[in-house]
């Protein structure tokens, strides 16, 4: 291809073309799951062509479509194994994969942000994408000076693309809501649509990845690689070569699961202390272990700042839900306008619905699993629970909202690696609040 499908009529074609009346079925099912049938009472059959018709409309329309996708892939892991298998696959290629943009439009950007001798920068340049993803592909290069890089190209046409999708995907948040029962779609799309507006200025990205750069430059865990040059539609950086967590969500061993779940925790809860910014697109596609053992992270195009790092509120509310103090967990909510103002909600009920997300700080370790965050998913989506009642009077106030879906997203990637990990001494040492 060229460059992004841009007429609106056309990309919404391509989207209405994903099975709604399967998915229909697909609502119904996961429905009765959710209120408490038996898995044999709905069937756990889903069409394998289903997902790789996701698969093939999200990724060719790159843009919003994709970016969207890559999002939703975390949160596979809250969806039944039985519902989820022949979707897994699909939803997880959205983090690595789209097809590629043709050469000659490549050189056509990059002569248009590196100016007409760009070739001259670069002793060497692969024509062939390296990855490819939701506004831009990179591609591997050697820059003048003998370093070996990376060239990150957006596609032409990414800005309307990303715009448009995200109107048209409101139309089918209820099919995707169905495919990932753990996430909130509206939401989701709403704060995406803010954050992939800043995306589309990778000078922008550049900034935040040089700020990352040099708070982790030779940090023992973490390595972020070093810009090299930027523009409005192109990042250059150094190469890095490692092992992507997909691979290890795939075929990993239990010690390698537990030390890259170890070193994303730490990354996700220190960064803000250390940089003032949040990592804020957390899905297995941006992260690899390196052969030295350290966590690389790419991908700076979303970040949330946050000057004084994690709010001192989100640290109390967790230890005094981790403690059962509920008179003053249900104050401290009602203060931070966390509870609708039109809503009660009784001090028990608010330590019982926040009480399992704490859980993974209540002993030394603990190894999250697909298992426990599904039955985080069905506990909240239990129409005739107390639970869902609860969260129907709850609110996530705008400044949360991001640092909640990163969190979500972090927590969504440790379920799939199935990693144990010291989540406690990590929460203490760098939550405000919690200590």
């Amino acid at each position: 291809m060229t460059e992004i499908p841009r007429n609106a009529v056309q990309r919404t074609a391509k989207l209405a073309s994903l099975p709604i009346g399967v998915a229909g079925r697909v609502v119904g099912g996961w429905g009765k799951r959710l209120i408490g049938q038996s898995a044999e009472e709905v069937s756990s059959q889903l069409n394998a062509k289903t997902a790789e018709q996701l698969f093939a409309v999200l990724g060719q329309l790159k843009g919003g479509a994709m970016k969207f996708g890559q999002a939703l892939s975390v949160f596979e892991a809250a969806v039944p194994d039985e519902l989820a298998a022949p979707y897994r696959d699909a939803l997880t290629k959205l983090q690595a994969a789209a097809p590629p943009l043709e050469a000659r439009s490549v050189h056509r950007v990059l002569a248009e942000q590196l100016g007409a001798s760009w070739a001259k920068r670069f002793q060497e340049f692969d024509d062939r994408p390296a990855a490819a993803a939701s506004i831009g592909q990179v591609h591997r290069a050697i820059w003048h000076d003998g370093r070996e890089v990376a060239v990150k190209v957006q596609y032409p046409g990414a800005d309307e693309a990303l715009l448009s999708d995200l109107k048209q995907l409101q139309r089918f948040s209820r099919l995707f809501q169905a495919l990932v029962p753990g996430a909130e779609i509206k939401p989701l799309l709403a704060e995406l649509r803010e954050r992939m507006v800043e995306e589309l200025d990778y000078r922008t990205e550049a900034a935040n990845q040089r700020t990352f750069a040099k708070a982790f430059d030779g940090d023992d865990h973490v390595l972020v690689p070093k810009v090299v040059a930027s523009a409005p539609m192109v990042i250059v950086s150094e190469w890095v070569t490692g092992t992507p967590l997909a691979s290890i969500i795939r075929d990993g061993d239990q010690a390698t699961r537990d030390h890259a779940g170890t070193l994303l925790s730490e990354f996700h809860f220190s960064s803000p202390a250390r940089t003032g910014l949040l990592h804020a697109d957390p899905h297995p596609g941006n992260f690899m272990l390196l052969p030295d053992g350290r966590l690389c992270v790419i991908d700076f195009g979303a970040a949330a700042r946050l000057p004084d790092g994690l709010p001192r509120t989100l640290g109390l509310m967790t230890r005094l839900s981790l403690e059962h103090r509920s008179e003053e967990l249900l104050e401290l909510l009602k203060e931070e306008h966390f509870v609708r103002p039109d809503s009660e909600v009784a001090p028990d009920d608010a330590v019982a619905y926040l009480g399992p997300f704490v859980e993974p700080l209540r002993a030394e370790r603990f190894k999250f699993t697909r298992k426990w965050l599904q039955q985080q998913a069905e506990r909240i989506g239990d129409l005739r629970g107390q639970d869902f009642r609860t969260g129907r009077s709850l609110n996530l106030p705008p400044q949360y909202l991001l640092i909640h879906r990163v969190t979500m997203g972090a927590t969504g990637i440790l379920c799939q690696l199935g990693a144990e990990v010291p989540a406690r001494a990590i929460v203490s040492r760098w939550q405000p609040g919690f200590g």
